[in-house]
């Protein structure tokens, strides 16, 4: 999900894959009711008001209409959760949510409304069953009797590399990518960028350009509406985003710019997945030059994004991430 986070979602009538998100709320939230104790959260008056918040920011005025009629409580939770589990530090968090996400896919299908954020969601399942099973690796931390649970360690890099390499066992590419990857390939190496980096539309939307997020990234790479008008894309009235050549065209120039900033594809997809400012702080906190250095430190979506895009990369094209030539010997 490139670039900053927006402090509204783009909402157009004509659009058909943007009305409204409370039926993806109301679905979303059926599943996570299933009878699961780790989904489970008890919610304060400060979660409340964060949830609260968020759907303002996020949400149009339609969509909390809607969201009157439902079940407050739940919907507050599935806000809370997706916000902290996504954008929270904790890999092993995510996997808590592989059941109630499989289970919500089929709702959201069943909706015109809620079918890119079904899409959405269908690409990151793998993400899901990748943190659970890291979960499933590792002994709970011990901690002395009577005192707090003290939070899984991530996984390093490396070892979430090899756990990828295990879950794309397949060198079949997915059936949407047949129509664009081609297609889109001369557009990256006119941008002089790596044209094997256009497998980044498989990982943020298994290469359908309908996906959308519920935080307002869309299209086959998954732009926001302030990176895609940085790099000259119209979000309103018309969403070229959508469009799988413009997209093509932004997503390459935006790489390029964060490969000459940060001189490593790791750390230039890293920002691409979770924003230059949070890269170049943890860089600078830490002292570090690399993105082993920093990954454990990621939000817990770009520890699992940035490996992800390296074993499609070896499964897709036989290239490894550190072999992929600079734009400037593109």
């Amino acid at each position: 999900m490139p670039g900053s986070r927006p402090t509204r979602t783009w909402s157009c009538s004509d659009d058909p894959v943007m009305k409204t998100l409370g039926p993806l709320a109301a679905a979303c939230a059926i599943a996570l009711c299933a009878p699961a104790q780790e989904t489970s959260i008890t919610l304060d008056d400060e979660m409340l008001r964060s949830a609260e918040q968020w759907a303002r920011e996020n949400l149009d005025e339609d969509v909390l209409r809607v969201l009157q009629d439902a079940d407050q409580q739940k919907i507050r939770e599935l806000l809370r959760t997706l916000q902290e589990r996504f954008h929270g530090e904790y890999v092993v968090d995510l996997g808590l949510l592989k059941d109630s996400a499989r289970s919500a896919v089929p709702l959201l299908e069943r909706y015109q409304e809620t079918l890119p954020y079904a899409l959405w969601l269908k690409t990151r399942l793998d993400e899901l069953d990748v943190a659970d099973r890291f979960r499933l690796l590792i002994p709970p931390p011990k901690t002395p009797p009577g005192s707090p649970l003290r939070p899984a360690p991530n996984p390093s890099a490396a070892k979430l590399r090899e756990l990828w390499l295990k879950e794309i066992t397949t060198s079949t590419w997915p059936a949407n990518a047949k129509p664009y990857v081609h297609r889109l390939q001369p557009i990256f190496a006119a941008e002089k960028v790596p044209p094997q980096l256009v497998w980044v539309a498989e990982v943020e939307s298994s290469f359908d350009p309908r996906a959308r997020s519920p935080e307002g990234a869309a299209g086959l790479f998954q732009l926001m509406p302030a990176t895609a008008n940085r790099y000259g894309l119209r979000t309103w009235p018309l969403d070229q985003r959508v469009q799988p050549e413009a997209s093509a065209r932004a997503a390459a120039q935006y790489l390029r710019y964060l490969y000459a900033h940060f001189k490593d594809w790791r750390l230039a997809l890293a920002a691409y997945n979770a924003g230059e400012g949070t890269v170049q702080n943890l860089l600078a906190h830490r002292k570090a030059a690399n993105f082993e250095a920093i990954a454990p430190s990621l939000p817990a979506e770009t520890q699992l994004f940035v490996p992800k895009i390296e074993a499609t990369l070896w499964r897709r094209e036989g290239v490894k991430l550190s072999e992929l030539k600079s734009p400037k010997a593109s």
